[in-house]
């Protein structure tokens, strides 16, 4: 027995007809419930729609009593329609009522129907509904006809996205793809963010699904498919992937799939079914999504994420246009929802249009945080499978405090955190009447806190927040965010509006940290296995001795006559430290030999982040004018923990007693040589572990703008001598992290510290 289909690309172009008439939303469902059943000879025809509380609802049918369309209802796994939801995959039956998931609705009159095919409707992997045919006889369904209802229900799915749908949802109902929906993510940026959503990585919208000629839609896929495997292949073969590395992976897991006969055979199955190359591959790739998103194998999940950007960039190809994110025409409220995302794409967009970013990875240290941290923006990350799920335009909220995104969120919900932003506002503003005001304990210790800053945007934070100054200026920012290497004499104009814009207070400039995961776009990239313990930083800067003398004239040129704090990261020797302060001494004789101004005053100092320089802190400390800790590398190091590993980052607690002790050691070292030390990592910025880092003994603390404000209320509430003598002996007592937590908790609650 062969199909009875007249053939896929008649349906298609009957189907464009239809759609192409002026008639409202249910005429529209029903006339291509009657094409359909005539098209493969069926008897029935219907289209159940997925709505918001998890329910399918018939919403057209030819063949059963179509007195129940928008009354019948099944819940999603309820049933043969509810299995296909569930299981976003196509049922093909001979005997549907002999399946053990069948269920009668007896208002529908089905019970004379034995065959079964339904489909499940499909955009980006998400289930939108289902699309079924049924007969009396006993049959099961062509392979053609299974294509011919699966294009269908492509079409329908970009009737439903289009919000076509909406002018015929029954009163108190809402359609699955309006749903609101809440992700729990990890809390990396204090705030909250109201918006509407950017897509980072925007998927391009096919609107044109139904070809004229197979023919050459064919050519056109050959044609796209070639030119994004040549691209492929000369990214490979460029030096920046020469070299084994994840990047590398991912390309070739990239090229694997572009040469997959499989997948391509797939594409042009669809496209000789009568759609146009782009509607086949994005059909392909939902049907592709939609059967690995079920799965729970970590490594078909990420293999997921290759072919979501594959199958994009092929799209891309094929409708010429540009890969990357489109930061133009940005809303006035843009939430940035991404996979991931670097610090510099992030600086990319407008600073003043951006409520907040919500990304699927990023980890608490990640550079991206980072920067979102010191421009203000809320930001969470791990929530997994935000971007399928979302929508450019989308209402969202991002909650920065507690790890919370709300996508498409209900009027109470956002009315609730409107008022919350409301309260921060107000809280923000007490905060701002604290500016001017001391940093002092209640028993008169001074705790200077300074900001963490990288950018000129950053700068009237240090006014602003009443900062005792930058306790860390990040160099490699502006280089992270440049087309070119600075020149020097654009480095020294940068670095003397950093001075002038600080207003007197002191700067301490860290000389450039690049390499690991801070990779400049247009310095080679050298692929390495462990890149946070390779080549970077002072190691970078002592091997390229000319980028490290450029950038230490351009700061010796911008402070003339004023006082310059320089220090070098990564330092994991003390004799590192003498290298490159040679090189500084080399080029102080070279400006006053040629009759430049040089600073009044220098200090120079090391960021101590390699737990090798806990065994060196004598011979350090008597070479230093100061030092620093940068506590995210340090502690990176100390617990073996890849601080951009999801799945490690947060195993481990920087409040461990192993870590304070450490951290101890260093403070009491550095009073025992009067050489100041500061502390610069994320931690400073919490109000919690500022209290534990001021018991420890430190008394410079440097954080984000936004902290400030929390850790100067929480300082002038201490009572710093009792909490030191209840404190520290802890620290030497079994029982671990959360007791030292639970301890400051219950201390600052009892002596009315401000957390």
């Amino acid at each position: 027995m062969r199909s009875t289909l007249a053939g896929p690309r008649v349906l298609l172009r009957r189907l464009r007809e239809v759609m192409a008439e002026p008639i409202n939303a249910q005429e529209r469902l029903d006339k291509i419930v009657v094409l359909i059943a005539a098209n493969v000879v069926a008897e029935v025809c219907s289209v159940y729609i997925l709505r918001a509380d998890g329910v399918l609802e018939l919403y057209a049918t030819e063949g059963l009593n179509r007195d129940a369309v928008h009354k019948t209802s099944l819940k999603v796994g309820e049933g043969l329609v509810g299995l296909i939801a569930a299981d976003a995959r196509p049922l093909n039956l001979p005997n549907a009522q002999a399946h053990p998931a069948f269920a009668y609705r007896p208002e529908t009159g089905e019970e004379a129907y034995n065959s079964f095919l339904g489909v499940p409707i499909l955009r980006a992997g998400r289930t939108l509904g289902v699309l079924v045919v049924q007969n009396q006889s006993h049959r099961t369904y062509f392979e053609d006809e299974v294509e011919a209802l699966q294009t269908t229900a492509m079409v329908i799915a970009e009737m439903v996205a289009a919000g076509e749908l909406e002018a015929i949802v029954q009163q108190g109902t809402k359609l699955d793809l309006s749903r609101p929906m809440h992700f729990q993510g990890v809390a990396l940026s204090d705030g909250v963010g109201l918006g509407h959503v950017v897509l980072h990585e925007p998927r391009v919208v096919v609107t044109n699904l139904i070809a004229e000629d197979a023919t050459a839609e064919l050519e056109r896929l050959e044609r796209s498919i070639n030119r994004l495997r040549i691209s492929l292949d000369d990214l490979l073969n460029s030096g920046d992937f020469a070299q084994h590395g994840e990047h590398r992976e991912v390309l070739e897991a990239y090229r694997m799939f572009a040469h997959d006969r499989g997948w391509i055979r797939k594409i042009e199955e669809a496209i000789n079914n009568g759609l146009t190359a782009e509607a086949a591959v994005e059909k392909v790739q939902s049907d592709t999504r939609a059967r690995m998103m079920r799965q729970t194998d970590p490594y078909l999940r990420e293999r997921l994420h290759d072919l979501d950007d594959l199958a994009h960039r092929l799209i891309r190809e094929l409708m010429g246009r540009q890969h990357g994110p489109v930061s133009e025409s940005l809303p006035q409220d843009a939430v940035i929802v991404a996979r991931n995302m670097g610090a510099a794409e992030l600086l990319d967009y407008g600073r003043d249009r951006i409520r907040a970013i919500a990304l699927e990875e990023g980890g608490p240290t990640s550079h991206v945080t980072i920067v979102a941290r010191a421009l203000g923006i809320a930001a969470v990350g791990l929530a997994e499978n935000l971007v399928s799920l979302a929508e450019s335009g989308d209402a969202v909220i991002v909650d920065g405090e507690s790890g919370q995104i709300h996508l498409r969120p209900p009027s109470d919900i956002e009315n609730a955190y409107a008022e919350k932003v409301r309260f921060r506002a107000r809280r923000q503003a007490q905060y701002r009447r604290l500016r001017n005001k001391p940093s002092i304990t209640r028993d008169g210790v001074e705790v200077s806190l300074q900001l963490n800053a990288g950018l000129l945007v950053d700068l009237p934070a240090v006014s602003e927040s009443g900062a005792s100054g930058v306790g860390l200026f990040r160099t490699e920012l502006q280089f992270m965010v440049a087309s070119a290497f600075p020149r020097m004499s654009e480095q020294r104009d940068y670095y003397r509006q950093v001075l002038d814009a600080a207003g007197g207070r002191p700067v301490t400039f860290r000389t450039l940290d690049i390499g690991g995961d801070k990779v400049l776009p247009y310095l080679r990239a050298i692929q390495e296995e462990n890149p946070a313990m390779g080549w970077r930083a002072i190691r970078f800067g002592l091997d390229r001795p000319g980028i490290l003398r450029t950038q230490i004239r351009a700061l010796l040129h911008a402070a003339a006559g004023r006082d310059l704090k320089m220090m070098f990261p990564m330092v994991t020797d003390v004799s590192e430290f003498h290298q490159a302060k040679a090189v500084l001494d080399r080029e102080i004789r070279h400006l006053r030999r040629h009759g430049h101004q040089v600073p009044e005053r220098m200090q120079l100092g090391v960021m101590i982040e390699v737990p090798s320089l806990l065994y060196q802190l004598d011979e350090l400390f008597q070479a230093v004018d100061f030092a620093s800790i940068g506590s995210n590398d340090l502690f990176q190091f100390f617990a073996a923990v890849d601080r951009g590993n999801t799945r490690v980052a947060d195993r481990f607690d920087t409040m461990s007693p192993a870590f304070l002790r450490a951290l101890k050691h260093i403070v009491d070292k550095a009073d025992s040589y009067r050489t100041p030390v500061t502390l610069c990592g994320e931690i400073a910025g919490r109000p919690l572990e500022a209290m534990a880092l001021a018991a420890l003994g430190y008394r410079n603390l440097s954080m984000s703008a936004s902290a400030l404000g929390p850790v100067k209320a929480m300082v002038r509430s201490l009572d710093l001598a009792r909490l030191s003598v209840r404190f520290l002996p802890r620290l030497d007592q079994p029982g671990g992290t959360g007791n030292l937590r639970e301890f400051l908790r219950g201390f600052a609650q009892d002596n009315d510290t401000a957390l």
